[in-house]
């Protein structure tokens, strides 16, 4: 982060990949909350809504969690920030703090807990293919575009990438689940009769 050999082969790369243009800037544009957080709050409504009307127990527990991991973005990335006080690269004003990127943990934890809570709900295996690469797909955007306008160094951009999914892999046991319709055996049936286990039902 301050020094040495792997300091000095990120900024070479930075030196490679810098060439600031108007499509890299649209690509990164991808990774600000004013654009990720709507694509995952719509997700989160759609699921919410699916679950419950499903009868799906818990309904709410996977897209809560997706919620609470885009919260701990800005919570655990402006702390690293402080903490490693890393310069920008020649291409920004002067100024500390750009490891690791808030740009691309945003867009990695929203379009990831998406996908996530989009997965058990798709069909084929064709169609959940082509929903993580995707998602895959618009992250290296973002992050390539990022590195190409100078906004960040390339160990910035791999240093969220490595957050991003540590926080989508607590996500997905709760995700995949997809949760399960509420048991009819484990309720009384209509006419109220006990179940057939010894002592008060």
């Amino acid at each position: 982060m301050a020094d040495g050999p792997l300091v000095r082969a990120d900024e070479r790369l930075s030196r490679a990949l810098r060439h600031p243009d108007r499509f890299s800037g649209l690509l990164s544009d991808i990774g600000n909350v004013q654009v990720a957080l709507p694509v995952l709050a719509v997700v989160l409504f759609l699921v919410s809504r699916q679950r419950r009307r499903a009868g799906v127990r818990r309904w709410w527990a996977a897209p809560a969690a997706a919620a609470v991991l885009m919260a701990l973005v800005p919570a655990l990335v402006v702390p690293l920030k402080d903490w490693t006080a890393r310069p920008g690269t020649p291409a920004v004003p002067p100024g500390l703090g750009y490891y690791p990127s808030g740009h691309t943990a945003t867009a990695v934890v929203a379009y990831g807990a998406a996908t996530l809570l989009l997965l058990p709900r798709l069909g084929g295996a064709r169609a959940r293919r082509a929903l993580v690469l995707g998602c895959v797909a618009v992250n290296l955007a973002v992050g390539f575009a990022l590195v190409r306008r100078g906004y960040h160094w390339p160990l910035d951009v791999l240093a969220s990438w490595c957050l991003g999914a540590v926080l989508l892999w607590a996500l997905w046991p709760l995700a995949r689940r997809g949760g399960e319709p509420v048991s009819r055996s484990r309720s009384r049936s209509s006419s109220g009769t006990p179940s057939s286990r010894t002592g008060p039902s």
